[in-house]
């Protein structure tokens, strides 16, 4: 009986064959991101000399910054065929099948997807190993071995990723198990409470005392530990109070929406601001990385001065060698999330465009309101992400430096690629909601 569910779980649907791929391509994606980051960061901390503790402390604080988001991608990826699975699995509880029959099919399916990603993603690491062990670090390359991870590193990533997809199919199992019918006839509501922003303004709060008080009581490698921990807590928080400002800001745009469009397009957000937050989630990480790399580019401008020393020159060229590559990591995660999230959306919302077609909208009408949807809350997401980062910042390195003209125009440069970033997953997305109309 079981076998038979897990088989019809994973047997495609008409209209949807990319359900199946888009997550497996997402951990993938995840894997490989997270094995490549880890492994480029545990070469730092090997060093012994007196300036080990500079790359190390600036390692952890980009590990940090690039982990975080790769987790939540790696949420994005397992929830990305949740729609069509707790469609078919709700079907399936009508019917009579058990809670624990529905269970062991719907864990199988999230692994047996997970793994197939994680594996491709362990290849991805490896063939980029020898391109990331080129990148000089004080004055020559960090070499293949020193990146690539070992074995029993790699098989605790896969644990992880495993262990991810399976805690989110048992979380959505939960609304499927205790009303099926309301998950087939889409009858739940997404909701989020202002106790979010109190929660955040609170750890916000607490996170800059103790970035301010530490450094001067506590020892290198504590301070180091609890800085990246507070900058990784500070990126959970903005996850945590995002929904809700989306929430305020579109009910605001609904009671001003004069145009079929506009209206949509906050009633979009509205539905389900999580999903909506999901979508932009990415230019939040964005905006946050954007606020350290102004602030590393005011600094080498500052250590590299008439006074500096050789090594404050070799030292400023490493910083900026790394400031190049936690940015592209930042923006290749950007890129995955918002493809993933925006893919994931034009398949879940098929029903509503099908309803929408029948109905007489025109395709681009909808397909405005949904990048609308998704361009609006832009604005508002990264100037609240940047001036977290920014609180963050000042007690560290003083807020001369983050309002330095070269941190500003960086900060400005960085944000705007994000912003490009998820304009063209926009576009590049319209052939699955042009495909959602052809199918209606």
């Amino acid at each position: 009986m079981k076998r038979n569910v897990l088989a019809l779980l994973l047997r495609p649907v008409p209209g949807q064959k990319g359900v199946l791929a888009l997550p497996v391509v997402a951990f993938g994606v995840v894997t490989t991101l997270v094995l490549t980051v880890i492994g480029g960061a545990q070469s730092f901390w090997g060093w012994t000399d007196p300036e080990a503790p500079v790359y190390q402390a600036l390692a952890a604080i980009a590990l940090v910054l690039l982990v975080v988001p790769l987790m939540s991608l790696g949420g994005a990826a397992a929830r990305l065929s949740a729609r069509r699975r707790d469609e078919r699995l709700s079907t399936l509880r009508l019917l009579g099948v058990s809670p624990a029959g529905v269970t062991v099919a719907t864990v199988a399916e999230s692994v047996l997807v997970a793994a197939a990603g994680a594996l491709a993603g362990v290849v991805g690491h490896v063939a980029l190993s020898p391109l990331i062990g080129l990148i000089p670090f004080r004055g020559e390359a960090l070499g293949f071995g020193a990146v690539v991870l070992p074995p029993a590193q790699i098989a605790l990533v896969l644990a992880g990723v495993l262990v991810l997809a399976s805690a989110s199919a048992v979380v959505g199992l939960r609304r499927v198990v205790i009303s099926p019918l309301g998950v087939r006839t889409r009858a739940t509501t997404s909701s989020v409470h202002w106790i979010r922003a109190l929660i955040a303004a609170g750890a916000i709060a607490i996170a800059v005392v103790l970035i301010k008080v530490f450094p001067s009581i506590g020892g290198l490698v504590t301070t180091i530990v609890v800085v990246a921990g507070l900058f990784g807590a500070a990126l959970a928080v903005l996850n945590v109070v995002g929904p809700w400002v989306l929430k305020v800001t579109a009910t605001r745009q609904l009671r001003r929406a004069e145009q079929p469009d506009r209206l949509l397009a906050a009633r979009l957000v509205l539905d389900s601001p999580k999903a909506a937050w999901r979508q932009v989630g990415g230019i939040a990480m964005a905006s946050f990385m954007a606020v350290f790399a102004g602030t590393g580019v005011a600094l080498m401008n500052v250590m590299t001065g008439p006074e500096a020393s050789e090594s404050d020159f070799a030292l400023a060229g490493d910083i900026r060698t790394g400031l190049i590559i936690t940015l592209i990591g930042s923006f290749l995660m950007v890129a995955a999330s918002v493809g993933v999230n925006q893919a994931s959306d034009v398949l879940d919302q098929r029903e509503l465009h099908r309803s929408l077609h029948h109905l007489g909208m025109p395709l681009e009408t909808v397909d405005r309101a949904r990048r609308r949807a998704i361009m609006s809350p832009l604005l508002v997401t990264a100037i609240g992400s940047a001036l977290v980062a920014a609180v963050l910042v000042i007690p560290l390195i003083g807020i001369a430096l983050i309002t330095a003209p070269l941190s500003l125009v960086t900060i400005a440069a960085v944000v705007a690629v994000g912003i490009v970033i998820v304009w063209a997953s926009t576009w590049a997305t319209r052939p699955l909601l042009r495909g959602a109309f052809q199918t209606a």
